[in-house]
């Protein structure tokens, strides 16, 4: 793929849209009959599938721990997620995603209540194009919520960049590719706590608080999102109306 002569044309992105809109976002919990809890997340080009399965007891048992259950994140891109088919199994950079997402989500769980136990968490890749690691969050946080985890809130997540020196929310694959600037970044939504962030590139610190003003706003947005999946599962018609 060539790079683009501009990535910011009149005020527009490559797909049309304004530097702080979202991609089309789509969430739907329950999806899997057979894991404990799952949820389903397309964001633009982005499909992501969760399934979650415990609390069980952990195996092997000198891996449990005495006081809070142990939370294991698995984070996999299918071999035809990418252009250019990838290689199948775990790789660097799935063994890493997989870490920063336990560490964005183990603080909205009340883990203490399940000791010597085990929550699983998969997060399948099915197809890619930029911010799969926070759309993987996002899909993870309603899937422990469809497993009925106790949870302190939502973990929505989401990414922002800058591109032809303009900070933009939810980056797309050429913005990821040839922008100047990444940062994937997950919050609690009402606590407003962040769970993670992470950059790639550079901001001024103007341009960070701008970035991080943007995040919180598409964060409310996808935070909506999470919430209307699950009362579609769980609260029927008549009742919502009320």
């Amino acid at each position: 793929m060539e790079r683009p002569e501009r990535l910011i044309v009149d005020g527009r992105r490559l797909d049309g849209r304004r530097p702080d809109e979202l991609r089309p976002l789509q969430i739907k919990a329950g999806v899997l009959k057979r894991a404990d809890g799952s949820a389903y997340v397309e964001l633009g080009k982005n499909k992501v599938l969760v399934a979650v399965y415990g609390p069980k007891e952990m195996h092997p048992r000198h891996l449990q721990q005495s006081d809070v259950a142990v939370l294991r994140c698995r984070y996999n891109m299918a071999p035809f997620s990418v252009e250019e088919r990838k290689r199948p199994g775990p790789d660097r950079r799935s063994i890493e995603i997989s870490k920063v997402v336990r560490e964005a989500l183990e603080p909205v769980l009340f883990l203490h209540l399940y000791p010597r136990a085990a929550i699983d968490v998969f997060i399948e890749i099915l197809q890619a194009d930029a911010g799969t690691r926070t759309t993987g969050i996002t899909a993870a946080a309603v899937a422990l919520a469809d497993a009925g985890i106790p949870m302190r809130d939502l973990v929505a997540g989401i990414s922002v960049g800058k591109a032809d020196g303009t900070v933009l929310l939810d980056l797309m694959k050429e913005e990821d590719q040839w922008g100047e600037a990444d940062m994937p970044i997950a919050v609690m939504p009402r606590r407003k706590l962040v769970t993670l962030l992470q950059m790639d590139g550079n901001f001024t610190p103007d341009e960070f608080r701008q970035a991080l003003d943007l995040a919180f706003k598409g964060i409310e947005r996808v935070y909506e999102a999470q919430k209307r999946a699950l009362r579609e599962k769980y609260v029927p018609a008549s009742e919502e109306e009320r």
